[in-house]
């Protein structure tokens, strides 16, 4: 019978192991290492044969979750997704980011695991950096072989409500994590099969959607137990130790691809570029910076300790970051080296692939890891943050990071890079039904991604994978609202030779009184462009728009009143531009107008393009000779003289006045 976690006997090494996380735990548990010795050989197609098992039971897991859980944000919206991992702890698939098994190894030895346990943590400063804010709930099922763990299938996703200050369990004016919900450290949720009644009541006690988190934990409990059932079938199929050698093929496979074609691509040298959060829901608006000093070495020696091979590295410093918030913009990013970031941020770095075919064949699993090395400022920061220190809105940290990451590569391969994207916020109703009932209504949209080299961004994307917005025919027959319009909002992508994508316009007129919820960062500052790019349009959440009552909200509110017959229109954020607008082909400008994505005005304004005929007349075209002349009498962007990124107007106000950041030239 195992023993539980608290009374455990424990290893010596155990307690002098350092470092220690902040509840006084030990972080001496075995992760990171090879399976098998080094040059051990295995069938290629045995390789393909269990790369391809992997992706689907990860796939089935994730389908199994979407089929039998209940919440609207995990059944409809998606915002979950599976991983699965090696007993080293090591990420094997490459489809979707996952959080980390390190915690639960660190407290639950892998030799007193048994079939049909699984273990369950949320708590953001135990969870060694794998979860960011207390909705996001785990799951991990270890997979077994003869007796032994050899794998583990973990799912985690964001749940609609796990206590807190506010329903959806985000305050953004939380001042400590203990007013964002329910915490819990690594647990046993089921031992051996059998589920753990009292803590599964303690959750949902403390939730105002209980049946919702019941089903949804019930659902992703049932899921990564199958998948571990799957797993098993591999591993007896073709025995341990050619799966294994199979694992650390295709790890090593992953290492050499980023090595040969994307590392290969930024040349030697050190770079330095930072961004900004503009609130953190206590303080006025200010510039919240994380910066990045990228250094980039060709031939770094061997560094075996940390499981680092000779040879290419990049290594990312943090220093320079801001201080912890005293709102819930932090994100504990300093675990475990850095692991969960480094998987976080490594897909930005495929955007160096020689072509789209190309990057979209990149998986980013554990094998990216050894390449890169993490310096991370003192405790104490916003990605170093001191427990109590609030999180739950630490969007705004991790997503700011990717695009100060694809900045810095920018300035490095010479704007190569696609513009800035802001592609998570939270917006959301809660109040009493028509039938009087307690509802929340909590939607993550999607905005624009960025401009690229060779092509315009893409619209209302979404940076979690197979993620959606909700669909108005479940939200209008569940809530008490009439969804008006769903569309893109026009102009909001960053004019540029290749212009940026379009961000959301939604509006929902209430039938009921209720109050309107917003989690979200880019209300002031904006999505860069890049190399002579412009600046997309800001988030912006309107309530009553034309009517008596018209006022902008905040984008980060928790009680909005919105009364029965207004309209809330939600505006999410366009994508940043790249290269000079006035060398983008006139053309695209006319069928951006026709398609409405572009109106006439920007047209002119924008790009200089002088447009003939009319839109609803059919016969909508442009004015070459005029065209030409308009062009002409403007200013082109130049390297030398012009910043290489544009902030858009709102940087002035947070600024002191400056158009740009020091670090914005090249």
């Amino acid at each position: 019978m195992s023993t539980d976690v608290s009374t455990r006997p424990v290893d010596p090494a155990y307690v002098t192991a350092k470092p220690v996380n902040p509840a006084g735990l030990p972080t001496a548990y075995e992760h990171g290492n090879r399976l098998t010795p080094e040059g051990s050989t295995v069938d290629p197609i045995l390789v393909e044969i269990v790369q391809g098992t992997l992706a689907s039971v990860e796939m089935e897991v994730e389908t199994a979750i979407g089929r039998t859980s209940r919440s609207p944000m995990i059944r409809d919206a998606h915002d979950f997704r599976a991983g699965i991992h090696d007993r080293q702890l090591r990420k094997l698939t490459g489809r979707s980011y996952s959080a980390l098994v390190h915690p639960i190894v660190r407290d639950f030895p892998l030799e007193e695991m048994r079939e049909g346990d699984v273990f369950f943590h949320n708590d953001v400063y135990e969870s060694e950096g794998g979860i960011g804010h207390l909705p996001d709930l785990c799951v991990t099922v270890p997979v077994f072989h003869d007796g032994e763990v050899v794998a583990f299938v973990q799912a985690f996703g964001h749940h609609d409500d796990i206590g807190g200050a506010c329903p959806g369990s985000m305050p953004s004016g939380a001042t400590s994590v203990y007013e964002e919900g329910l915490a819990v450290p690594p647990i046993k949720l089921w031992d051996a099969g059998v589920p753990n009644k009292a803590a599964l009541r303690i959750m949902t006690r403390n939730s105002r959607m209980p049946d919702s988190l019941a089903a949804d934990l019930d659902a992703e409990c049932s899921a990564c137990l199958m998948g571990a059932r799957r797993l098993s079938e591999l591993f007896e199929r073709y025995g341990r130790e050619a799966i294994e050698t199979s694992f650390d093929a295709i790890l090593d496979a992953t290492t050499e691809t980023y090595r040969r074609e994307i590392l290969s691509k930024i040349p030697d040298g050190t770079y330095v570029w930072e961004d900004y959060a503009e609130h953190d829901g206590v303080d006025e608006p200010q510039l919240h910076t994380q910066r990045i000093t990228l250094t980039k070495v060709s031939d770094a020696p061997a560094d075996p300790e940390n499981g680092r091979p000779a040879g290419p590295r990049l290594i990312i410093d943090f220093t320079g970051t801001s201080a912890q918030a005293k709102g819930p913009i932090n994100h504990c990013g300093d675990y475990v080296g850095g692991n969960f970031l480094k998987k976080w941020l490594a897909p930005i770095l495929r955007n160096l692939a020689d072509t789209p075919e190309r990057m979209a064949e990149l998986d980013v699993n554990e094998g990216i890891v050894p390449l890169i090395e993490m310096r991370f400022p003192e405790k104490g920061t916003l990605l170093t943050p001191i427990h109590p220190g609030p999180t739950n809105a630490r969007t705004f940290v991790i997503l700011r990071l990717l695009g100060v990451l694809a900045g810095v590569v920018a300035k490095a391969v010479d704007g190569k890079m696609p513009a800035d994207q802001e592609t998570i916020r939270y917006t959301g109703v809660y109040g009493k039904d028509l039938e009087g009932n307690d509802y929340l209504m909590r939607e993550v949209l999607g905005g624009g991604s960025g401009g690229r080299y060779y092509a315009d961004g893409e619209d209302t994307i979404h940076v979690v994978p197979d993620s959606r917005n909700l669909p108005t025919e479940f939200t209008e027959s569940r809530f008490p609202f009439i969804v008006e319009r769903l569309g893109l909002a026009v102009d909001s992508g960053g004019a540029g030779q290749f212009r940026g994508g379009l961000g959301y316009e939604k509006q929902i007129r209430m039938l009921k009184d209720a109050h309107f919820m917003s989690i979200a960062d880019r209300s002031i500052l904006a999505c860069w462009g890049v190399r002579g790019g412009k600046a997309g349009a800001p988030f912006q959440v309107v309530i009553d728009p034309g009517g008596p009552d018209e006022r902008e909200v905040d984008a980060l509110a928790d009680a909005e009143v919105i009364r029965a017959g207004q309209v809330v229109r939600i505006r999410t954020t366009g994508g940043g531009g790249w290269g000079d607008p006035l060398a983008r082909d006139p053309e695209l400008v006319v069928r951006d107008v026709v398609w409405g994505k572009v109106s006439a005005e920007a047209a002119l304004r924008d790009y200089g393009v002088v447009l003939t005929g009319s839109r609803d007349g059919g016969d909508l075209g442009f004015d070459a000779a005029a065209t030409g002349a308009e062009r002409a009498g403007r200013a082109a962007w130049s390297r030398e003289d012009d910043a290489f990124f544009d902030r858009g107007p709102g940087y002035a106000s947070l600024a002191d006045g400056a158009a740009f950041a020091e670090v914005d030239r090249v």
